[in-house]
């Protein structure tokens, strides 16, 4: 056979191809469950880490199997909701069955666009309330979950990460406890613009919707800021209408005290 001919590149090139295609086509098979899988225990890490269902290090420190039996353990509920504020589907909770909607680029674009937008809604035995929000920082995404208080208001905790931004700087967001933890006991004005502001200097206002931006992370501050109060938005008729009722009933309570 005559080896340097086109006939036989040609031939020997598209084996080649077919071959490889073959093999990776096989791994990916082979390694999608388990990326799934990775993926999936992820997303309730962080979300539980938001929700304080334990700390940060021992939920990083647990094994997948073990991550998923702690979600189901302590989740009540979970649905979606569309913009206008209605439940419109269920949520699986059970170790075996346990479904999140955690593809946000989509409902990003729902959001924005005044689309049939489908909103995750977790809500734990403990009374906390998670919902995630998604935008872009400086070098790509950035998002998070953000757990309420049973008042629907009041932040319990947040847990964000990222896809790209500059360790020691955007990466901040993710990186230090500190700034995760100046959000526990602010609120979220529902119906106001901005609901939330994550800006330079915002705490000496004195604003309990305020938390100051990470120095030198500008951009990724920004990011974050939009995604905050855009997603927010995005969730007021759900959250903000139970919060306003808690308000007053606990406006009612403290008037009955004194």
């Amino acid at each position: 056979m005559n080896t340097n001919n086109n006939i036989y590149t040609v031939v020997y090139t598209a084996i080649i191809v077919v071959v490889v295609a073959g093999i990776l086509a096989f791994v990916a098979s082979k390694l999608g469950p388990a990326q799934q899988a990775n993926a999936k225990a992820e997303t309730l890490r962080q979300m539980m880490s938001a929700a304080g269902i334990k700390s940060t290090d021992e939920i990083y420190a647990t094994r997948n199997a073990d991550i998923l039996q702690l979600y189901a353990d302590n989740i009540q509920e979970a649905y979606t909701i569309g913009l206008d504020g209605e439940k419109n589907g269920e949520l699986g909770i059970t170790k075996d069955n346990i479904q999140l909607v955690d593809r946000f680029k989509p409902q990003d674009r729902a959001i924005k666009d005044g689309g049939n937008a489908t909103l995750p809604v977790y809500v734990f035995k403990s009374g906390k309330i998670v919902i995630p929000v998604y935008g872009a920082g400086l070098w790509g995404p950035v998002w998070g979950y953000v757990a309420f208080e049973a008042d629907r208001y009041t932040i319990a905790g947040v847990y964000f990460d990222h896809e790209g931004e500059t360790p020691g700087l955007g990466a901040k967001i993710k990186d230090e406890p500190w700034f995760r933890e100046k959000f526990a006991g602010k609120t979220v004005e529902w119906g106001d613009t901005p609901a939330f502001r994550l800006e330079k200097n915002a705490e000496a206002s004195g604003a309990a919707n305020a938390v100051d931006a990470i120095t030198g992370a500008t951009m990724t501050s920004k990011g974050l800021n939009e995604a905050l109060n855009v997603w927010f938005a995005a969730y007021e008729k759900h959250m903000g209408n139970a919060a306003f009722f808690s308000m007053l009933e606990n406006h009612a309570i403290n008037a009955e005290e004194d």
